[in-house]
């Protein structure tokens, strides 16, 4: 899950899907777009209805399958602003109903429909596994214990809020990295009963950067990553 921010959204449902809006080749000119450039788009975002419509309802019926009176309704959204670093998130809005939202820039810069539909998978397993819930949860907890040792350490009421601060940001982190493992895993499940390959699409993280393994940090390695894709795949194909 990364970071949440606003949207000029195209919206994707499997029950009633919107295509990706696609300029006429004389309006593409004159926005100064190449006919190569116009061509890519297309087809990428021929690329991207095509995953949602095969990744969704394999993973709505997972989540049905593992979850009970969870909202398993997925809406998928677009932020097609230009310029915006690739991004790729699950949220909620405020009835409750899953949102899996990606930018131009990730759906741009996939390879592959693997890698879209590995993406994909893992931000719907996010919801699958109620990790917003547990990240709110678990920051909760951090901010009342971090603002209670400085209020009992006699700190000023400022100093007990930054404390309060600190302490949710670091009980949102506590969780996070095994979180993304999780969703790795789940992801890779729903990527192979959509018909897709994971450890094909799981190649994306050798093209970003390597979190390592710092403390508090929000991912795990990428070489993690890609290891629990791969054993996961394995179990699941009957592989070595």
């Amino acid at each position: 899950m990364l970071r949440l921010f606003p949207f000029v959204l195209v919206l994707l449902s499997a029950c009633a899907p919107v295509m990706l809006p696609e300029p006429a080749p004389s309006e593409a000119s004159g926005l100064g777009i190449s006919a190569g450039a116009q061509a890519k788009a297309n087809r990428m975002a021929r690329q991207f209805v095509e995953v949602v419509a095969t990744v969704e309802p394999v993973a709505e019926e997972e989540c049905r399958a593992r979850t009970s009176g969870m909202n398993c309704n997925f809406q998928i959204v677009v932020d097609d602003r230009p310029g915006q670093a690739p991004n790729a998130f699950q949220t909620e809005d405020r009835f409750g109903r899953p949102i899996l939202a990606f930018n131009l820039g990730l759906i741009n810069s996939v390879r592959n429909a693997d890698e879209l539909a590995f993406i994909m998978s893992h931000e719907a397993a996010h919801h699958v596994m109620n990790h917003l819930a547990k990240t709110r949860e678990s920051a909760t907890y951090g901010a009342v214990i971090f603002a209670g040792i400085a209020a009992i350490g006699g700190a000023e009421a400022e100093a007990v809020r930054s404390a309060e601060q600190l302490g949710a940001a670091v009980g949102a982190r506590a969780y996070s990295k095994e979180f993304e493992l999780e969703a790795d895993q789940l992801g890779t499940i729903i990527a192979i009963q959509a018909g897709y390959d994971p450890v094909r699409g799981a190649a994306f993280f050798t093209r970003i950067p390597d979190p390592g393994n710092r403390f508090l940090g929000s991912h795990p390695p990428n070489a993690e990553r890609i290891d629990i894709v791969r054993r996961t795949a394995a179990r699941m194909t009957g592989g070595s």
